[in-house]
């Protein structure tokens, strides 16, 4: 019936079906969102945003914490209205949000249903048509003929098991009776994001989306977004993943207009052209400082001739002072005039980090473990030399002890067995997992206390004591905050700001990337291959792991 049925039809795209050649997909999808600007309370999050998503898109939206990127998501899905500029839609949208609700009563073989309902839809619509066909109902050709059209550009036959293996690939929960209320946040996001990668949604918005994911859920999710033939944008701070698919990175971090900047090139094209743009940046605002400060000298000058031009030389006449003086005040008006109306329309550049000169004699050893174990926490006894400018990668799976081991090289844990030996010469710094600072405190306040007692104390003398402001990791309103107040990014700086004033040559880090920028975790990853310090460090940040590639690794486990 279907092959007589296929002879006599005239529908070219059907035909092709059939014979299993490719259909052009219908309509032309786009996402694009013009001059988007939103506010929250009183601070600008996003300024004049401009972003066109197509078929075969992989933009990445990078910033700081609070810059507007999830805000960015959410008005491209139209869950919130910009205060400005529109958003047009053409194609269907899936996105993953950072937060879950807690109160989703739907099982986990209902949530697949429910990702994959136009395809259910699609499927079934196609059997009523292929049962009116057969009857012979009048329209039933072009019934089907859209019905299957549909459905092949759902690829909706495959739509159930794509979902199931990504389930197995992200390590999700395989019962599909389990209630999601049930499972844990983990569990909760990796069923969420299956079910969108599974789908055949035109556009996907992930926020964050390697979150609770392991090795293997990640490198499902780089071949998932990288093969997909839809528009992805993806909002995340980890490096290797917008390295391996992104092609045009967003950069909602301060620029000198305000504006977002757009850079091609992959996640290289955003460093180079992000470096390239704070390099103007700077020339520009040192510009003009060196102008209005010419212009401050300038005025200085004329009044200070003013000032002198009342008290001439001896001998000279008071028809000669009287005379200078109106030239003398209108110089000084000029200058008054110019200096008010040069602008200062640059702003001060976004803050770099200056990892201070650290060292000690490249061979010499400083700090020695001997078959180190650490009961229930550390059970492989491990052997260490850490030399002036050591650079040691510790490696291994969650839980099988890398911290602790820092923890004992650090002096804050006693070996069950074994034993750790500092020579005399070692100055050992210790950057933990987590923050302990005090929030009621303020930052500044922490900070010059750290030194103050390092410099009591003599491990500091008084000339190698650092200011905050001299590392470059907070700006000065920052500083003046309670450490409550601040951020966990601008925690975790303060952090490694009170670490590197401790100017050691054994720096031991425990995954130091956490809550940083991006930008600031390029600038520290170029420093500590930089540095003549010792480094031993400790993290799961794929793309920093790449970089120090070929520092000495020590695999536990």
């Amino acid at each position: 019936m279907t092959t007589r049925w296929l002879r006599d039809n005239k529908d070219s795209n059907l035909r092709a079906l059939f014979e299993g050649k490719s259909v052009p997909r219908t309509p032309h999808i786009q996402l694009s969102a013009t001059s988007i600007s939103m506010t929250r309370g009183t601070t600008r999050v996003l300024h004049e945003v401009n972003l066109t998503v197509r078929e075969g898109s992989r933009i990445g939206v990078v910033g700081e914490n609070g810059r507007g990127k999830s805000t960015l998501l959410h008005v491209l899905a139209g869950k919130l209205s910009p205060d400005e500029g529109t958003v047009q839609r053409i194609g269907t949208l899936g996105m993953a949000e950072q937060e879950m609700s807690t109160e989703d009563q739907r099982t986990v073989g209902q949530a697949v249903a429910d990702s994959i309902a136009d395809s259910l839809t699609a499927l079934a619509d196609l059997d009523a048509a292929g049962e009116a066909l057969a009857d012979g109902q009048p329209g039933a050709d072009a019934w089907f003929a859209r019905a299957l059209e549909q459905a092949t550009a759902l690829d909706a036959w495959d739509a159930e098991r794509r979902i199931r293996v990504a389930l197995e690939a992200l390590r999700a929960e395989p019962d599909w009776s389990r209630p999601l209320a049930e499972l844990s946040v983990g569990q909760r996001y990796r069923v969420r994001l299956a079910c969108l990668l599974g789908s055949a949604d035109d556009f996907l918005l992930l926020d964050e989306p390697t979150n609770h994911l392991d090795s293997s859920g990640l490198e499902f999710l780089t071949s998932a977004i990288k093969d997909r033939e839809g528009g992805v944008v993806i909002v995340s701070h980890d490096r290797a993943l917008l390295a391996d698919v992104v092609e045009q990175t967003i950069d909602l971090d301060p620029t000198p207009d305000g504006t977002a900047r757009v850079y091609g090139g992959g996640y290289a094209g955003y460093r180079e052209g992000r470096r390239a743009e704070r390099e103007r940046w700077e020339q520009d605002y040192a510009r003009q400082q060196e102008e209005r400060t010419k212009l401050k000298s300038d005025l200085s000058e004329a009044q200070n001739r003013l000032v002198s031009g009342w008290r001439p030389d001896k001998g000279t006449g008071k028809h000669t002072r009287a005379t200078r003086a109106p030239g003398l005040v209108q110089s000084v008006k000029r200058r008054q005039e110019a200096l008010e109306a040069h602008a200062v329309t640059v702003p001060e550049p976004p803050l770099e980090l200056r990892f201070p000169k650290l060292g000690a004699r490249a061979g010499a050893t400083l700090l020695v473990a001997e078959g180190v174990r650490f009961g229930g926490r550390l059970d492989e006894p491990v052997t260490m030399d850490i030399e002036g400018s050591s650079k040691i990668l510790v490696t291994g799976p969650n839980g099988i002890g890398k911290s602790t081991l820092l923890g004992m090289l650090a002096g804050d844990l006693e070996p069950s067995e074994g034993r750790v030996r500092p020579t005399e010469a070692a100055r050992i710094s210790f950057l933990h997992q987590e923050s302990t600072l005090p929030l009621e405190k303020w930052a500044a306040e922490v900070f010059k206390d750290h030194v103050n007692r390092l410099v009591s104390g003599r491990r500091l003398a008084a000339g190698e004591a650092l200011s905050l402001g001299s590392l470059g990791l907070l700006k000065r309103d920052e500083a003046s905050k309670r450490i409550g107040e601040l951020s966990l990014g601008q925690r975790r700086r303060l952090d490694l700001a009170m670490v590197l004033a401790e100017r050691p040559n054994v720096l031991l880090l425990d995954e130091p990337t956490n809550q940083l920028s991006i930008a600031l975790v390029d600038e520290l990853t170029e420093a500590l291959e930089a540095t003549g310090t010792a480094v031993v460090l400790s993290t799961h940040d794929r793309k920093l792991l790449r970089d120090l590639g070929d520092w000495q690794a020590v695999s536990l486990g």
